[in-house]
């Protein structure tokens, strides 16, 4: 937590931001899980299945459901910050556009007595929210008042751009999450979308191109195009590839000038909707 003024600042996220055990527990940042239902049961975002357990599942033909985090867990992490001295949480939350989650934590934090709870609609997901987590983070290790580090991170996701490529579009369409990707012709013709979180944080296609190598090149050409010449901070985020994740943040730091970079798995949440294969990218300002 930390110490803004009078208050004593606590980061609440959930398990779509893709950031590592390490890099949570640096900042002391509390992840809220996500749900997971399988035909053998309910299980929470990786506390309780990983994402090498997902793929499997998927392996076998079984395409699991999503779930909000349950107000009761969430109403616990809340009760053990306050337990801890915490005066104030600044909740943020997976895009509204794609999970009902900020909606039930914006209707828990009106609900919370003595405690003040500041919502930030992310408007994106995995590592574009996870890289949003962190800059929050430092801003309040440097003593930033929540209000200004709110405005700080509405000025920075406007500017970051999130993209990936997956290998099939049926878990985007079969869990619902296909939003504006065109998925009929991808089928019909072999193109494949380089998808996006747009600015109303749902996904939408970015890119077209001619199978997966050629949609990956032209999400790297358009990174390289926006960001050349910036200091940037890079995710790359992958769905069970994680050498080729590797081989991706290697020629982010050969065109950009990158300050920080890191690869992470996405959350066995968000691959039941992407499925294997997939490789993306988060690219932010430094400034």
């Amino acid at each position: 937590m930390f110490r803004i003024g009078e208050d004593l600042v606590a980061i609440v996220t959930d398990t779509s931001c893709d950031l590592s055990d390490e890099q949570l527990a640096r900042y002391d940042i509390r992840a809220v899980p996500l749900r997971i239902i399988t035909s053998t049961g309910e299980y929470r975002d990786r506390y309780d299945i990983t994402h090498e357990e997902l793929y499997q599942i998927l392996a076998g033909g079984e395409i699991p459901k999503t779930s909000l985090p349950q107000p009761g867990e969430l109403s616990a992490v809340y009760r053990q910050l306050k337990e801890e001295g915490c005066t104030h949480i600044l909740h943020m939350c997976i895009s509204s556009g794609l999970s009902g989650t900020c909606n039930m934590v914006s209707i828990l934090a009106q609900e919370t007595e003595d405690l003040t709870v500041t919502v930030f609609d992310a408007k994106t997901l995995s590592c574009g929210l996870g890289l949003l987590v962190l800059e929050a983070a430092e801003c309040l290790e440097k003593g930033m008042p929540v209000a200004d580090v709110v405005s700080r991170l509405n000025h920075l996701r406007a500017n970051q751009l999130g993209a990936f490529v997956i290998r099939t579009l049926e878990y985007l369409r079969k869990g619902g999450r296909i939003g504006l990707v065109e998925g009929v012709v991808g089928t019909l013709l072999k193109i494949k979308p380089v998808i996006h979180v747009n600015d109303d944080g749902v996904y939408a296609t970015l890119i077209k191109a001619r199978g997966f190598s050629r949609a990956l090149e032209a999400m790297q050409e358009e990174f390289f195009r926006r960001y050349q010449g910036r200091k940037v901070r890079v995710a790359i985020v992958h769905g069970n590839a994680e050498t080729e994740a590797h081989h991706l943040l290697n020629l982010f730091r050969e065109r950009l000038e990158v300050v920080t970079g890191f690869v992470s798995p996405v959350s066995p949440a968000l691959a039941i909707h992407t499925g294997p294969g997939l490789l993306g990218a988060i690219v932010q300002y430094t400034d």
